[in-house]
């Protein structure tokens, strides 16, 4: 029933996936800190960085992440020319253009869940930094979102699992990624529901060990109100 499988070895599977983890990781971690970001422009007292954060989780919310991932592709390096320092080296290229895509999206949604977080947090807490000489971004940094971060563990787990979702779309740009390997895999066999079951089974590893942790690190720092 597996034979078919000794047509791709098992470097090129793994391969496949190893992809779609340094996909995730990276979008994941440039995600976090551009989320962070847009969500401090968007309890910022300057009314332009409020209106630029809101603009852009309002706008890329509503884009669909092919629409980004391929604007990236044929937006950034065929018409810019944009390389992202791999000029001749068209498969880095695309891999790096991928995750600023992804990052460029997830990051909305990472933002939104931050601000929740923030919104939890005692307004009493801020006055009282504020009362005693702290800076905007001193009781943003040391005291709020701290407490934030605490309190949305839970909801970030749930936008991690999308991205390592969502880096199938890096496929429509020609990333060598799990989804792009099973395309082809689909296309030069006859099992598709079998090939559909184990890569299916392969996200399932990737994901639901990461939901699990993060599920448990969520109740366990837990911030007590």
């Amino acid at each position: 029933m597996f034979d078919f499988l000794s047509d791709y070895d098992d470097p090129s599977l793994l391969g496949a996936f190893w992809v779609t983890v340094q996909l995730t990781f990276l979008s994941a971690v440039g995600s976090l800190i551009w989320g962070t970001l847009l969500a401090a422009m968007r309890v910022s007292p300057v009314p332009l960085m409020r209106g630029f954060g809101a603009a852009y989780v309002n706008i890329v919310r509503n884009i669909p992440l092919t629409v980004i991932i391929v604007f990236t592709s044929l937006g950034l390096a065929d018409i810019f020319g944009v390389a992202l320092g791999a000029p001749d080296d068209f498969e880095v290229k695309y891999f790096r253009l991928a995750v600023l895509g992804l990052v460029a999206y997830t990051a909305a949604f990472v933002c939104e869940a931050i601000r929740s977080g923030i919104n939890t947090v005692p307004v009493g807490q801020a006055e009282a930094a504020r009362a005693i000489g702290l800076s905007f971004s001193q009781v943003l940094r040391l005291i709020v979102l701290p407490q934030a971060f605490r309190s949305v563990i839970g909801p970030l787990a749930n936008v991690l699992i999308a991205l390592t979702k969502n880096t199938t779309v890096a496929a429509t740009i020609g990333v060598a990624e799990a989804a792009l390997l099973m395309k082809e895999m689909i296309e030069n066999e006859a099992q598709v529901l079998l090939i559909g079951a184990i890569f299916a089974f392969g996200f399932i590893v990737l994901t639901l060990p990461t939901g699990l942790f993060l599920g448990w690190l969520s109740k366990r720092l837990a911030v007590k109100r």
